[in-house]
């Protein structure tokens, strides 16, 4: 599924039936800058939104998911493709997952290894210290990495409202965190709250 296509054609159908975004967001019962992300292509609209935004803008779940008008000729197709789509995003958010723990052990291993090796051995100062210095920029590489891997896989579902969503790296990053949830605000109901991670939508 394309968000970016979906986004435009969300747009697309909202100036169709005449409605601001303001006042599509007052018929859902949500924000206006949520209509904003979808459109923009930087959010995907909730499965339980998912009806009631194809009610108010004449389209069916399948035209949405496919960012287009659909014949129904091409109903069918489209729904295989769809569901095929969406198996194919949660088994290469599985892939990302095991990525990003293998990067963030083989990390913390060998940080620690050069820290120790920096620490026990007998050696020149110079070399305790390069040491030192590239230990502690392989760790920071790693956890980097590792956080951008993690935010770009899968979703957050807020508890509040059940959005799910992709925050900004900056939002991530500020986030206290626990090995499964993360403190976010959530961009439909603007609460904070724990966040818990998930493969798909």
């Amino acid at each position: 599924m394309n968000q970016v296509l979906t986004g435009r054609f969300i747009k697309e159908c909202r100036k169709g039936k005449g409605f601001t975004q303001e006042q599509l967001a007052e018929k859902l019962n949500i924000s206006c800058k949520t209509v904003s992300k979808w459109e923009c292509g930087n959010g995907f609209p909730e499965i339980s939104l998912m009806l009631p935004l194809c009610a108010e803008l004449g389209i069916t779940v399948n035209e949405l998911l496919s960012g287009c008008k659909i014949s129904d000729e091409e109903y069918k197709i489209k729904a295989e493709e769809n569901l095929i789509s969406a198996v194919a995003e949660r088994r290469e958010n599985k892939k990302k997952m095991v990525l990003q723990i293998l990067i963030a052990f083989s990390t913390v291993l060998s940080g620690c290894v050069m820290f120790l090796i920096a620490g026990l051995l007998q050696m020149p100062v110079g070399l305790r210290v390069a040491l030192i210095i590239i230990g502690a920029v392989v760790a920071a590489v790693g956890i980097g990495v590792c956080c951008v891997l993690d935010r770009d896989t899968g979703y957050f579902q807020c508890p509040v409202c059940n959005e799910t969503f992709i925050p900004s790296m900056s939002a991530y990053v500020a986030g206290v965190h626990t090995l499964t949830k993360r403190r976010l605000k959530c961009p439909r109901c603007g609460k904070v709250s724990f966040c818990k991670k998930k493969l798909g939508k």
